[in-house]
């Protein structure tokens, strides 16, 4: 198979709840080795719930079923999540929060070598943590917490990231590095799928986008696409 065609992470008939409410209802989506797919959709419209809550269905990464996987075996298997909420440790520097996250070197299954992130090669991508590495986590601020947030996941040399809402609540400037190492990423062959309600930011980066609402799936196109149907865009993102 083509590297470029290859699906690294499918999930079928997705459906998850919250308590008794049900908020995803028989999601289906694919990724693609080196493909940046969005998730868009107004808020509550259940795209960060696709990326993280417990649920039924099937989700396969890498050919391997792993629906019902711990998250740290997942996180393993070379697939990273990036949350909204940061989680950094907040005692730890921001050199020890890239370090207690690192894993070994790995390969595609064709055998080439996947993407080997170091703390030098990600401070080269976020300059603001290069000059900051022996800060704690606590003494840093929001935008750069969401940094290293995203920094510490790639110390784990993921395959694909799942990323929640990059472009949330942070200013322009850690907007700007957030898109370029998006497409750093994407360079690489890495993946990428999104939760993103910021048109603007998901046309920058993405290759396609699923739209939801109330946890279906309403539309699917290439993300210069859905940019130019003003209709879809007026019934599903706009506020």
């Amino acid at each position: 198979m083509n590297p470029v065609n290859e699906v690294l992470l499918e999930a079928k008939r997705l459906s998850a709840w919250y308590g008794a409410a049900q908020i995803l209802f028989d999601v289906d989506l694919q990724v693609r080795r080196g493909e940046v797919v969005a998730l868009m959709g107004r808020n509550g419209a259940g795209k960060s719930t696709t990326l993280k809550a417990k649920r039924s269905g099937q989700v396969s990464f890498m050919g391997r079923d792993i629906s019902s996987a711990e998250p740290h075996v997942i996180s393993r298997a070379g697939l990273g999540f990036v949350p909204e909420d940061r989680r950094i440790f907040a005692d730890l520097t921001v050199l020890e929060n890239l370090e207690v996250a690192r894993q070994p070197p790995r390969r595609w299954p064709d055998g080439s070598a996947a993407p080997n992130w170091t703390p030098a090669a990600l401070f080269e991508l976020f300059p603001n943590l290069g000059e900051m590495p022996d800060r704690p986590g606590a003494r840093i601020s929001g935008g750069e917490q969401q940094m290293l947030t995203v920094a510490r996941t790639l110390m784990g040399n993921p395959l694909l990231v799942l990323l929640d809402e990059p472009s949330e609540g942070v200013a322009p400037l850690i907007v700007e590095q957030m898109v370029r190492m998006i497409l750093a990423l994407k360079r690489q062959g890495v993946s990428i799928l999104l939760s993103e309600q910021n048109l603007h930011f998901a046309e920058l980066v993405s290759d396609r986008a699923y739209v939801l609402e109330k946890g279906q799936i309403r539309h699917q196109a290439s993300m210069v696409d859905l940019a130019a149907n003003e209709e879809v865009r007026r019934a599903y993102l706009s506020m």
